[in-house]
């Protein structure tokens, strides 16, 4: 392809992929060393940065692809063609490409703390494949500390936005560019430390890939790519044939509210199969938001989010990669929640993010409801908490919490868990030593994890006690509704906020906040939301009930009310009891449905205050600049658009 850089013209060769058969030796060879090629990327990120965010919680998301763009290894799916597409600024070997502008990048990214690097691999003159990575930025500027102000109603509140530019090029920094970025954020000595980090991150995924051409030869890597997106697109057809139906099959959940008091928010997807291939429908979805929660979720995002829900449900040994995007077709009406037009806020995304997976399983259930969960805790809860010591030093901390894990086929959901499954905590003594808080418990909330065969994991209650004046945020999700069970499972708890002053007075909080003044010796008391049950509650092993009282997980009161297990005095199981009061409950009971809710939506609003200490949210017009795409409209484009 051609593109120009200037006055001055180049043309970048983009490497073809040879018709070439690979032995199955050099095949699992070259899929390893790509394999732990990812992995150096994520370790080297994590040496580096400065933030805890991504060095501690791995808030970051590598990838390799082939010359096409198409991501053999990797996290977060293929997103370079998009990235790319209006790029006429040339290419050369020792670039670097930075972008954190979701509406320039086709949701690349999905807010503006995201920054992404793109690195393009050269061989022999030859781009034979990319490295790319982006990690969460603790801030990038804007309104409040942290870039992610719950009452923003426009991107433009939410921090600096880059547009995709050369950071690098061909091996030098480009100083201007980066003075400029690093003038408009709070924090520019860890921002440039975690830029640079991911750079390096990306130069050592480059370094394996000219590794394995020099060793292989280019034409045999590249066939052996070509081989790995086969076989995955191969795999991806008998699981579409296995788990997705040919009758349309619709379900719904919602985001409570969008942190200005409206919501609460639908999400609806109808899914069916056509032959080997599956369609996501999300007409029905909610027109975007006034406040941030809207998520520009572009469809190869949704593409890779299928592929990951699919594979580590039904097989997690097969090899996550773009290969079976063909088989694949999203329908996401434009002006939607999930396809909002510029400039929508995107801040909080990550409530929409989470719900998504719980929508995909809940419409897939209805298929093969014994290889499908129930409802996690939904979202990415946030804490933000900023001020200016009596150093006058400003410090900011920031932490993404977790929840209880849905209960699933394969046991009990997981307490306090992160829903993407290789981020884990910071630690209390990392937190306690370089911010002024402290850690006063955190623990699993007994009993939040909706009851089942297998339990619904329990959600998180962490109590932070303020050292000095500032102020706090908070970003969470499932206050209004409940994470639902499947099956026979019952929901999980709901989160809670409360802010405990060092006077003693109390304030339920909500659970999308800015700007509340804390002082010393206050404690915000943050739990999370359980995980719904999976299958019948009333069949799960009495004994596995037993250690879960034992160990702090549920409460006898809740063994006996969910499980129907009746504990002697010293915590055994009585079996004649537990008999009796099982068949009691079964009678009462009577059938049960393929979900479990909760109450009513209607029932849910009415109930909010007495029960949250919240108003309940209002459903809001929609914004001027958002009318919704009709789903007709949609699907008639997206099957045009597979015309040949």
């Amino acid at each position: 392809m051609t593109q120009s850089s200037g006055s001055i013209d180049t043309t970048i060769r983009i490497a073809d992929i040879p018709d070439l058969e690979v032995d199955p030796v050099t095949v699992d060879i070259i899929e390893n060393a790509l394999r732990n090629a990812r992995h150096e990327m994520d370790a080297v990120l994590f040496r580096s940065a400065m933030s805890p965010v991504i060095r501690e919680q791995h808030d970051e998301f590598p990838m390799i692809t082939d010359p096409r763009g198409r991501m053999v290894v990797g996290q977060f799916g293929a997103y370079i063609n998009e990235m790319m597409e209006e790029w006429d600024r040339g290419i050369y070997p020792g670039d670097v490409i930075l972008t954190s502008d979701p509406y320039k990048c086709s949701a690349s990214v999905s807010h503006t703390n995201d920054w992404l690097v793109l690195v393009p691999i050269f061989f022999e003159d030859e781009i034979v494949g990319w490295a790319s990575q982006f990690g969460h930025q603790m801030d990038a500027g804007g309104r409040l500390p942290g870039s992610l102000p719950t009452g923003a109603k426009t991107i433009f509140e939410e921090g600096i936005i880059i547009p995709p530019l050369k950071i690098v090029e061909r091996g030098e920094v480009c100083e201007d560019v980066l003075r400029l970025i690093l003038n408009n954020v709070r924090l520019p000595e860890m921002n440039r430390a975690d830029l640079f980090a991911i750079i390096a991150g990306c130069r050592a995924g480059e370094r394996a890939v000219m590794g394995l051409c020099e060793r292989f030869g280019r034409d045999v890597y590249l066939a052996t790519l070509q081989a790995l997106l086969d076989r995955t697109y191969a795999a991806m057809k008998v699981l579409i044939q296995m788990v997705i139906p040919e009758e349309p099959q619709t379900f719904e959940d919602w985001i409570d509210d969008d942190g200005l008091g409206n919501g609460p928010y639908r999400m609806r997807l109808t899914i069916w199969r056509e032959g080997d291939e599956a369609w996501f429908d999300w007409s029905g979805t909610d027109p975007q938001a006034i406040g941030p929660v809207n998520f520009y979720l572009s469809e190869g995002m949704f593409k890779m989010f299928i592929g990951v829900y699919l594979i580590m449900v039904a097989d997690p040994q097969i090899l996550f990669n773009d290969g079976f995007y063909p088989l694949l077709h999203v329908v996401m009406p434009e002006g939607s929640l999930l396809a909002p037009r510029h400039p929508a806020a995107l801040g909080c995304r990550t409530h929409a993010l989470t719900r998504l997976f719980d929508v995909l399983g809940g419409a897939l259930c209805k298929q093969a409801p014994e290889l499908n969960t129930a409802a996690g805790y939904g979202t990415s809860p946030y804490m933000l908490y900023s001020g200016w010591g009596e150093d006058g030093e400003f410090f900011y901390a920031m932490e993404i919490l977790y929840g209880g894990i849905p209960g699933r086929p394969i046991g009990d959901g997981m307490d306090g868990h992160s829903w993407w499954p290789l981020f884990e905590n910071i630690p209390t003594e990392y937190l306690e030593a370089y911010y002024p808080l402290r850690v006063d418990g955190y623990t699993t909330v007994t009993d939040s994890g909706g009851a089942g065969m297998h339990r619904g994991g329990n959600g998180v209650e962490k109590r932070y006690m303020f050292l000095e004046p500032g102020q706090i945020s908070i970003h969470d999700d499932r206050w209004l509704t409940r994470p639902w069970g499947v099956l026979g499972g019952e929901p999980g708890q709901r989160s809670t906020k409360l802010l405990r002053r060092a006077d003693g007075t109390e304030q339920v909080l909500p659970a999308k906040c800015d700007e509340v003044e804390v002082e010393p010796g206050d404690i915000l008391i943050y739990r999370t939301a359980g995980g719904g049950g999976w299958k019948d509650r009333l069949e799960r092993d009495p004994e596995a009930v037993v250690f879960d009282v034992a160990a702090g997980l549920v409460s006898r009161e809740k063994a006996r009310s969910a499980y129907g297990v009746v504990l002697t005095a010293d915590g055994k199981v009585s079996a004649a009891e537990t008999e009796t009061e099982r068949a009691s409950q079964r009678e009462t009971r009577g059938e049960f449905s393929a979900f479990d809710f909760g109450p009513t939506m209607e029932e849910v609003l009415e109930r909010c205050e007495a029960e949250t200490g919240l108003p309940a949210p209002k459903r809001a017009k929609p914004i001027r600049w958002s009318p919704l795409e009709d789903g007709d409209v949609a699907l008639a484009r997206v099957r045009a658009s597979l015309i040949p």
